[in-house]
């Protein structure tokens, strides 16, 4: 594969573009196509009760055992029902369709159910998978693909488990957990919402509100100099940010703002982007996804909110465009998951 003409692709591409194009879109989707179905290299997050759980990733997850580790499969057929629902003319579209298909059989999500049903298993990618789970079922719900309401049907029952799973863990969770990775509950918590407002499901909309409220309301000065950890990939200022525009009223959520972070209503407000110092390492390539993260929040701030927030702009294109020629560097270690993080901004950019 030519990399250098990837980099070229995205060096040059209009950084302050409001659409993802569809030469941009056929590069982006040979990333997760490439591995969805790929093994190995694998990273299973199990717990083994005795030697019959030893299994292979794709017999233990029959739809999502490619991308090298469970949550980023899950993302990576997000991508592609995303990019298929924008570009009905992208390059490979049968195969991508294909490949949908068969991961997402309801047979295979059968399997991944009667997985995430074991007692000791319950805390299985809680809640970072979850949070991607019903960000898929969602994209497969607005799709108007002729497949994709068979493939939302199918994985339904699971979301329906993660719904349930969310309700048991969230009124037990005394503290918020605030980490940059995998386990941070304000990102966990928001792509959760967003399919509980999308779904009309509003036992499920007030059971995030009020633990949201509850976990979050009087935290004051988040500390933005504490950013970014070494192996982080989410913001964790600008996810709980992101969280609480989500839950609170346009007032209420800037009289909290402005104590979480009044350095946000400054219109010189600057924040330097994250570095990678080697992309080989599969953790401190983490950083890339950090600035992916930062740029999508604050392009959520800005589109509902453009009188008091239009200056976060360029800051938001200068996180978004400093990391996506990194997605296609040829190492395995970020390519099977950060397009996820670049077309989730470019969802936000639009």
């Amino acid at each position: 594969m030519n990399y250098l003409k990837y980099l070229f692709l995205f060096f040059t591409i209009n950084s302050f573009s409001q659409e993802l194009t569809l030469e941009q879109a056929n590069h982006l989707a040979s990333l997760p196509l490439k591995c969805l179905q790929q093994e190995y290299p694998n990273k299973l997050s199990q717990m083994l009760i005795d030697s019959t759980e030893i299994q292979s990733p794709k017999k233990l997850h029959p739809a999502f055992y490619g991308c090298f580790d469970w949550h980023s499969s899950v993302h990576g057929h997000w991508s592609l029902v995303y990019l298929l629902n924008r570009f009905p003319n992208i390059d490979k579209k049968d195969v991508i369709i294909a490949k949908l298909k068969t991961n997402l059989s309801k047979e295979n999500i059968q399997k991944e159910i009667e997985y995430l049903s074991k007692n000791h298993e319950k805390s299985f990618e809680r809640t970072y998978g979850w949070a991607w789970v019903l960000k898929l079922q969602q994209e497969l719900e607005t799709s108007k693909l002729s497949f994709s309401q068979d493939l939302a049907q199918n994985l339904k029952p699971l979301s329906n488990l993660l719904i349930l799973r969310y309700s048991e863990f969230l009124p037990k969770l005394l503290y918020p957990i605030r980490a940059g990775t995998h386990t941070n509950t304000a990102f966990g918590l928001s792509f959760a919402y967003d399919y509980a407002v999308f779904s009309k499901d509003q036992s499920f909309q007030k059971l995030i509100e009020v633990n949201a409220i509850r976990l979050f309301q009087k935290d004051q000065n988040c500390p933005f100099n504490w950013e970014p950890s070494g192996t982080d990939f989410l913001s964790p200022c600008l996810e709980e940010m992101g969280l609480m525009q989500r839950v609170l009223p346009k007032q209420e959520f800037f009289a909290w703002l402005k104590k979480f972070s009044p350095k946000l209503f400054n219109k010189k407000f600057t924040w330097e982007v994250a570095k990678v110092s080697d992309r080989t390492d599969g953790h401190l390539v983490h950083l890339d996804g950090l600035n992916f993260s930062r740029a999508w929040n604050m392009y959520h701030l800005i589109h509902q909110y453009p009188m008091e927030f239009a200056h976060l702009k360029p800051l938001a294109d200068y996180h978004f465009t400093f990391s996506l020629p990194s997605i296609v560097d040829g190492n395995y270690e970020g390519e099977h998951w950060l397009a996820s993080f670049a077309l989730r901004a470019f969802e936000e950019k639009k």
